[in-house]
């Protein structure tokens, strides 16, 4: 019979450049990209594999690039 896994701590991190009001998202790495609203630790968040994550980042440019 499987054991459950063992719950991972994860390491919580934002940018530096994030603003300092608290309104950004922080990031964990494990074997996916887990990511939060760091106004909200205690909600949700997603885990994304290292492809999608590379997808996700690459929106998140795109979008900055094109801004008024």
């Amino acid at each position: 019979m499987p054991t459950p896994q063992q719950p991972v701590t994860l390491t919580w991190r934002k940018s530096s450049r994030s603003a300092q009001n608290g309104a950004c998202v922080e990031i964990a790495q494990t074997d996916r990209t887990h990511i939060r609203d760091s106004k909200n630790i205690a909600g949700g968040q997603l885990a994304l594999p290292p492809g999608q994550w590379c997808t996700f980042l690459s929106a998140v440019k795109t979008n900055a690039d094109h801004r008024p």
